[in-house]
């Protein structure tokens, strides 16, 4: 029974050791999984713009704000106030306002490709925020799948061990049972004489 027992011991503590390697690697995995992420959450922090397109996103942000639209609003208003009524249509832009259809469309054709090229460099930011979004989905599904091949195999391996443990304890009955039917022999030949 002191042998049964002591198998059972070493069994259990082989089981509790393996079960602490799982989860060591689990830990390590989502470990690894945190630091990727972090690691590619620093590379979209850095600001490598070049000075030209620092600008170009401070135009664009600016030329796209109620701020740029009701100012411009505005400054569009007092020219043509000033020019038609402050100074009788005999200002630096009379009537019907030559120079302020210029200074639009230079203003238009100034912002147009700043805003585009915005748009553009916005894009391959998303483009490249697409792909480490992938590559994280890609490294976690790898690593779920290990975790899947992982947990498959401790419980193959519990297996085992439960099949292990219930032959012992299928001998061990199967031996008391000897012994209790030769206690039972002996007492019965004992009460016939």
């Amino acid at each position: 029974m002191t042998h049964t027992s002591a198998y059972v011991k070493r069994m259990l503590a082989t089981e509790d050791a393996h079960l602490a390697r799982l989860h060591a690697i689990v830990e390590e995995s989502l470990n690894e999984e945190g630091s990727l992420s972090s690691r590619i959450a620093m590379e979209e922090r850095t600001d490598d713009r070049t000075l030209g397109e620092r600008i170009a996103d401070r135009v664009a942000d600016f030329g796209g704000s109620w701020t740029f639209i009701l100012s411009f609003l505005f400054v569009l208003g007092l020219w043509i106030a000033a020019n038609a009524w402050l100074l009788g249509n005999k200002g630096f832009d009379p009537y019907p306002f030559i120079l302020l259809n210029l200074v639009l469309s230079c203003l238009a054709a100034l912002q147009a490709p700043v805003i585009m090229m915005s748009q553009n460099r916005q894009e391959q930011k998303d483009r490249d925020r697409a792909r480490n979004d992938y590559l994280v989905n890609l490294r976690a599904e790898v690593e779920l799948r290990s975790l899947h091949r992982k947990l498959d195999l401790s419980v193959e391996d519990q297996f085992q061990h439960l099949c292990a443990i219930q032959q012992k304890q299928i001998e061990q009955l199967t031996h008391l049972e000897r012994k209790l039917e030769r206690l039972i022999a002996d007492r019965s030949g004992r009460a016939e004489g």
